[in-house]
C-alpha cells in the first residue's frame, strides 16, 4: 500500500469538523451555530473523494452521470459556504487562552525556543524532499510510481507541522485540545479569506473556458492604441497586477492575459522576446499580490497571526511598494523586450 494525498486532504478534513464541533459548542460566539456550519461544510469538501464517488455511483452508475452530481454536490457546498461567510456568519468566540500575564511569563521561561517548533516544520520539508529525490527506492517504495514531487513535499512539510506541534506541546507542558483551540481562533479570525486559495485555483480555469483571454484582446486592439510599443507594455503590465488583484493569484491571471495581450500583441505585432514578456509579467502580477485582499495567504494571513487591529494593515504598507515596482517594470519591460 503506498501514502496517497488523499489522506493529507482527510487529515485536513477531519481538523476542520473537529474546529466546527468545538464551534458549535462554543457559546462565547454569537454566531456559533453559522460558524460551525461554515467549517463543516469545508471540512465535508476535503473529505469527498473516492469513497464519495464510489457511494454515488451506486446510485447513478460509474461513469459522467456520478462525477457530474458530485460536482453540482461540492459547487452546492460552496455556494452556501459563500452565503454563510457573506452573511457575517463567521465570528471569534471564546478559546480557553491563557491570560496576557501567563502569556508573557511563559514568553520569558521559554525565550527563543519559542521559535523552535515554527522553524521545524521548512527543515523538515526541505529534508524530506532532498531525502526522497536522493533515495528514489524510499520515494518509489512510500509513493509509488509516476511523478511524486508535489505528494513528496505535501508529506514532508506534514511531518514538519507534526514534529513542530508535538515540540511546541513539550516545551508549553498545554494539552493538545488547546493547539486545536489555537487554530481554531486563527481560522475564526481569518474567517472567510481562508477558503480562498482553493477558489482561486479554479478561477483561472473558469476564465479560460469563458474565453476572457479572447475577450481582453478584443477590447485592447479596439479601444487602446496597442499598436503604441510603449502602451502596449503598459498595458500588459497593469493588466497582470489588476488580474491579479481580482483573482489573487499571478499563476492564474497570467494565461489569461498572455493569451489577450502578452503573445498577440507584445510577442507577434511588436516582436517582444516572450521570455522577457513571461519574467517580468509574472513580477508585475506580484506587484498586484502586495496590493489586494485576495491574496490572503500572503496579506491577511499574516495580519490575523500578529493579530493586528487593522487587518489590512499589511496590505497599506505595501501598496507604495507595490506601485513603484510596478512602474519600474513597465520601462524595464519596454527596454528589454
Amino acid at each position: 500500500m503506498t501514502f496517497q494525498q488523499n489522506y493529507l486532504y482527510w487529515l485536513a478534513g477531519v481538523v476542520l469538523l473537529i474546529v466546527a464541533v468545538m464551534s458549535l459548542r462554543d457559546k462565547a460566539n454569537p454566531r456559533r451555530w453559522l460558524t460551525g456550519v461554515f467549517w463543516g461544510l469545508y471540512g465535508l469538501v476535503f473529505l469527498v473523494g473516492d469513497w464519495s464517488y464510489a457511494l454515488t455511483a451506486r446510485f447513478l452508475g460509474p461513469g459522467a452521470d456520478a462525477q457530474r452530481a458530485l460536482h453540482i454536490g461540492v459547487g452546492v457546498l460552496v455556494i452556501l459556504m459563500a452565503l454563510i461567510a457573506g452573511f457575517g456568519g463567521v465570528r471569534l468566540g471564546g478559546y480557553h487562552r491563557r491570560s496576557a500575564q501567563e502569556r508573557e511569563e511563559s514568553a520569558r521561561r521559554l525565550g527563543n525556543r519559542l521559535f523552535i517548533p515554527a522553524l521545524v516544520i521548512p527543515v523538515v520539508t526541505v529534508a524530506g524532499v532532498l531525502l526522497f529525490n536522493n533515495l528514489p527506492a524510499l520515494q518509489h517504495g512510500l509513493f509509488g510510481t509516476g511523478n511524486n514531487a508535489t505528494l513528496v513535499t505535501l508529506f514532508s512539510m506534514t511531518c514538519g507541522c507534526i514534529i513542530g506541534l508535538l515540540l511546541a506541546l513539550r516545551y508549553t507542558h498545554d494539552r493538545p485540545l488547546q493547539s486545536v483551540q489555537e487554530a481554531r481562533r486563527l481560522l475564526d479570525s481569518i474567517g472567510w479569506a481562508f477558503i480562498l486559495p482553493q477558489i482561486l485555483a479554479t478561477l483561472g480555469l473558469l476564465f479560460t473556458s469563458a474565453g476572457v483571454g479572447s475577450a481582453i484582446a478584443h477590447l485592447t486592439e479596439t479601444y487602446l492604441a496597442v499598436n503604441n510599443r510603449f502602451i502596449a507594455v503598459a498595458v500588459f503590465a497593469v493588466g497582470m497586477a489588476a488580474l491579479t488583484m481580482i483573482m489573487g493569484n499571478a499563476f492564474a491571471a497570467f494565461p489569461i492575459v498572455a493569451a489577450g495581450i502578452g503573445i498577440p500583441i507584445l510577442v507577434l505585432e511588436h516582436g517582444g522576446n516572450p521570455a522577457v514578456m513571461a519574467a517580468v509579467g509574472m513580477f508585475s502580477g506580484y506587484c498586484g499580490s502586495l496590493m489586494t485582499p485576495m491574496a490572503a495567504n500572503f496579506n491577511l494571513v499574516p495580519a490575523a497571526l500578529l493579530e493586528l487591529p487593522d487587518r489590512y494593515a499589511v496590505i497599506k504598507a505595501q501598496i507604495p511598494t507595490g506601485l513603484t515596482l510596478l512602474a519600474v517594470n513597465i520601462f524595464l519591460l519596454y527596454f528589454m523586450m
